[in-house]
């Protein structure tokens, strides 16, 4: 067995909440708490959830765009989680990032050449010339053209944005990429085109992919494995042809029979979930899906379930499963 590209143990990542003329800590948001997770070499790992649930700011975690609570984070089998700014840029090349919304996220006072170029500068000895051949290169591979170089990111479709993002992350040759939603600001067609590009350009280098989305559609073209987030916890890990087929977990199953189907004459059962989801500075003690529950008993709300494995490589969150 291969060391995964990216481990993760016992995350967490709580967020305090001040107020007053001293900043005093009145609460803490409690974004993440204590997820464990890891992607190999070519694996897509779906990370999906309501919105709030902590998905993004897992990503950003293991990127170290955030310092964690507490926990452990090993990138290409080193634990980075207490190396300082300074030690900690040597492995940035490592992992990168696809944005969701291309506009925001790219410089438009900036040409698309020096956008691709700027991790080159950071992480390679490339001469102006070789960097030049390898920005072209880049382009090309993501579906624009060598003249794209010259023009400036305001100039580009949503979806050429995007595909001038993939570049970007490609650029330090990473072997870890984060989606954070990545083609959610897409229309659908667009959507279709960048996917079938991540795909490919995992095929062609074993990227290791975290694709953090709501759109099970997507998430069921592109993924290997899915993990389901409720309220900073991960309550269901699986392949994505089990999660699909045999949710375990109440809430993956609420989620899974809220997805649109291509067939309007198909018939399923729903479950309809009630109230609200709790605040992460109070969650609900034990299990915190149990104040939504339709299958909640007492044990529900004492006692933290523990992911375990109930079938081969089929993790959850349940005392009723």
């Amino acid at each position: 067995m291969t060391a995964p590209v990216a481990l993760v143990e016992d995350l967490t990542m709580h967020f305090p909440v001040q107020r007053g003329l001293l900043r005093r800590t009145v609460a803490v948001v409690k974004a993440v708490d204590g997820v464990s997770l890891s992607i190999a070499a070519g694996e897509t790992l779906c990370l999906v959830g309501e919105s709030g649930c902590g998905k993004s700011t897992v990503g950003r975690l293991i990127l170290r765009l955030l310092q964690p609570t507490s926990g452990r984070i090993e990138l290409r089998g080193i634990d980075v989680t207490a190396l300082g700014e300074h030690a900690m840029r040597s492995h940035r090349r490592h992992a990168q990032m696809i944005f969701q919304d291309p506009y925001a996220s790219l410089d438009p006072r900036l040409p698309a050449g020096t956008i691709v170029g700027e991790p080159l500068e950071n992480f390679s000895t490339l001469k102006s010339a070789a960097r030049r051949e390898r920005i072209v290169a880049l382009l090309e591979r993501v579906g624009l053209r060598a003249d794209a170089m010259h023009r400036y990111a305001f100039e580009f479709s949503g979806g050429q944005r995007q595909r001038l993002g993939i570049a970007r992350a490609l650029a330090p040759d990473p072997g870890l990429i984060v989606a954070d939603e990545a083609v959610s600001a897409l229309d659908v067609s667009v959507q279709a085109q960048v996917l079938n590009l991540l795909m490919d350009l995992q095929e062609e280098r074993g990227l290791a992919y975290l694709f953090i989305s709501h759109d099970l559609g997507v998430v069921e073209h592109i993924g290997h494995r899915i993990a389901v987030m409720y309220l900073g916890r991960i309550v269901e890990l699986a392949p994505k042809e089990i999660i699909f087929a045999t949710p375990l977990h109440p809430y993956t199953e609420a989620l899974m029979a809220a997805a649109p189907v291509p067939d309007p004459r198909a018939k399923r059962e729903r479950l309809v979930l009630e109230g609200d989801i709790p605040s992460p500075m109070a969650p609900p003690p034990g299990c915190r899906f149990h104040t939504r529950c339709p299958l909640a008993v007492a044990r529900c709300s004492e006692e933290v379930p523990e992911l375990r494995e109930l079938n081969p490589g089929h993790h959850v969150a349940c005392h009723l499963r």
